[in-house]
């Protein structure tokens, strides 16, 4: 399971490095009519995927297991033998495409995260998820710097997608929120990528 996510991640860069690139209408032919997609649109796409991948994982991996009493899934998953919580999987998968090296990353984010570590790691994270919370339908994106590169960063609005999230979030004791609802907008999805 664990690399199926592996495999999404690497789908998911291959892709958008395919869809940054000029291409050419007749796919090769010599021509000066190119075109190129906006970085907004390319994390459209990384969103998406990431979304879809989350989306079922939840549904027909860890409800699924947990209705027929297979497996659970829990928060120290590697200790007590059982599946990694939804969140956890997208985190996991964002550290391995984050290995690949190839400057994708992506990661979830809380203005009331469980663990510091989630939290807004810059004052664009920490604007962006106030605006994702006020208007989840939009993102919140922007143009930052990392050393000399710049990077497209794109936060869309995380939201209680099941129970398990609310369960999770409400009940645990390092959490600051108790209150979460199911559909309620948790925190974002941060997104950046490089642009040169």
């Amino acid at each position: 399971m664990f690399k199926s996510n592996l495999c999404m991640g690497a789908l998911v860069w291959g892709m958008c490095s395919l869809l940054v690139m000029p291409l050419s209408p007749a796919f090769g032919e010599n021509s000066q009519d190119t075109f190129h997609l906006s970085p907004k649109v390319v994390a459209d796409f990384i969103h998406s995927v990431i979304q879809a991948d989350r989306t079922l994982y939840t549904t027909h991996i860890v409800e699924r297991l947990e209705g027929h009493k297979v497996v659970t899934a829990q928060e120290y998953w590697k200790q007590q033998k059982a599946l990694p919580l939804p969140a956890q999987m997208l985190m996991l998968s964002g550290l391995q495409v984050k290995q690949e090296g190839t400057g994708l990353q992506f990661r979830l984010a809380s203005l009331y995260p469980i663990y510091e570590k989630n939290g807004p790691t810059t004052d664009f994270e920490k604007v962006g998820l106030e605006a994702v919370a006020k208007d989840p339908s939009q993102p919140y994106t922007g143009v930052i710097q990392r050393g000399d590169r710049n990077f497209f960063k794109a936060i869309y609005a995380d939201k209680a997608v099941s129970p398990a999230c609310v369960n999770c979030h409400n009940g645990h004791i390092l959490s600051s929120k108790h209150d979460y609802q199911l559909g309620d907008v948790m925190g974002g999805i941060v997104i950046s990528f490089p642009l040169n």
